[in-house]
């Protein structure tokens, strides 16, 4: 089939239409064939931000920056509107992500994302409107750096200032005058010590036969300690050999019985303590000390009733008659005296 020379220029005529468009999309910031998200946010200023600028994820340029825009009415927070796209099909930005203007590097600008990771409050929008905040630049940054070394490097000359002042106010006439007569006092002073000096040597002098005798006599005494050296060892050792018979003879054994009875006395606790034998029975076995509690109680009241009531347990016979009670043999009536006989009054 054979094309017409008007539908060949027709053809032609759209796609360099279509192309003329996509290049302008291109030159926008828009994907090749468009149909990009497009976003818009909103800054107190625009940060020297330009169209035509990328936006970055991590460091990756995933859009473009369409428009910068004035905003005459809005508040202090909003007065730029800039419009950006996202031309990466895989980036979604999150409610509550950060979007901010920022360096690139030393010269270039760029839109930053950092992307929220709670998803739970969903994404936002192509076309809604996003708070952003503009970031310190360098200028900046070294300015707030500088700004107090300068303020410390002022007061520091102003210190120095006023040293050099206070110096050359002093540095007058009448401080030289004082500064001299300063001088000469020292003078005098280091006179007066010369002479003390020379006093110190005379007497030395006068006195120097003396202090050799002084000498002889504590070389003399020294040397009678020398000699009795070997004495004061002995007599040294001796105390040492006694203080050592005292505590091996008169202590050692005391020490040891201690020691032996305070084990014994330890092993017979911890036997107590671990319930045996009749003492640590009688600790640990509750019911035995009930029982002998009870058992002492019976008793006292055994006792009692004896004691008021006799002819409830002995036989007696008086004139014939039999006075009722429980028939003892002889046995149990004498054990049962020796009862009565142990209790006290």
């Amino acid at each position: 089939m054979k094309l017409s020379k008007e539908l060949k220029a027709g053809i032609i005529t759209l796609l360099a239409i279509g192309l003329l468009v996509a290049g302008i999309n291109f030159l926008k910031g828009n994907s090749f064939f468009g149909g990009d998200d497009q976003y818009e946010a909103y800054f107190p200023n625009s940060g020297n931000l330009a169209p035509a600028t990328s936006v970055y994820v991590n460091g990756v340029a995933v859009g473009k920056v369409l428009t910068v825009e004035y905003q005459p009415n809005g508040d202090s927070l909003s007065k730029v509107k800039v419009t950006f796209n996202i031309q990466d099909d895989n980036v979604l930005i999150p409610r509550g992500s950060k979007i901010e203007i920022g360096s690139v590097d030393f010269l270039n600008k760029g839109l930053m994302l950092t992307l929220n990771s709670d998803l739970s409050k969903g994404y936002y929008k192509p076309g809604e409107k996003i708070k952003g905040s503009v970031a310190s630049d360098l200028m900046t940054q070294v300015k707030d750096y500088a700004d107090p070394t300068i303020q410390k490097l002022q007061s520091l000359i102003s210190t120095v200032d006023r040293t050099v002042t206070s110096i050359s106010a002093f540095w007058d006439t009448t401080a030289t005058s004082k500064i001299e007569a300063s001088m000469n006092e020292v003078q005098i002073a280091l006179k007066r010590f010369g002479n003390v000096a020379v006093e110190v040597e005379d007497l030395v002098a006068s006195e120097k036969v003396r202090l050799a005798k002084i000498m002889s006599n504590v070389e003399s005494i020294s040397g009678n300690l020398k000699a009795s050296n070997e004495k004061i060892s002995a007599i040294i050792g001796n105390v040492k050999k006694i203080s050592d018979d005292l505590v091996t003879v008169n202590y050692k054994s005391v020490v040891e019985d201690a020691q032996k009875t305070i084990q014994k006395l330890n092993a017979t606790l911890e036997a107590a303590n671990n319930g045996e034998g009749t003492l640590g029975k009688l600790l640990h076995d509750e019911k035995l000390y009930n029982e002998l509690v009870n058992t002492n109680k019976e008793l006292q009241e055994l006792v009692d009733d004896i004691t008021l009531h006799p002819e409830r347990y002995i036989h007696f016979s008086v004139l014939g008659s039999k006075t009722k009670g429980v028939p003892l043999t002889g046995k149990e009536e004498k054990k049962l005296r020796k009862v009565l006989d142990s209790i006290p009054d």
